[in-house]
């Protein structure tokens, strides 16, 4: 079954971010991730408010958790440490 990482970011200094941005694709691509919702316009209807919401199709949940755990996405995600705060969660998608 596939399955999802649902992230919510806020970016607290752009500038220094751009270094998980330039990083991170080197991990999605060694991982076969989808890009289903990245960055366009959105509205929180409940809970906390983040600016920036991403959905990642993976070809199931031990893909995404590997790509999660990986070396090259750990060392991306050093590189926006301080510099934003994100919630991730990976959730199995449906049958079928």
């Amino acid at each position: 079954m596939t399955a999802y990482w649902i992230a919510h970011v806020t970016v607290l200094d752009a500038d220094k971010y751009k270094g998980y941005t330039d990083a991170a694709p080197e991990a999605f691509k060694k991982y076969g991730a989808v890009f289903l919702a990245r960055g366009g316009a959105y509205e929180v209807l409940e809970g906390a408010a983040f600016q920036r919401h991403v959905v990642i199709q993976f070809k199931d949940m031990e893909t995404a958790l590997a790509c999660y755990h990986s070396p090259e996405y750990q060392a991306a995600r050093a590189k926006r440490e301080g510099y934003s705060t994100a919630q991730i969660t990976i959730v199995e998608g449906l049958p079928g």
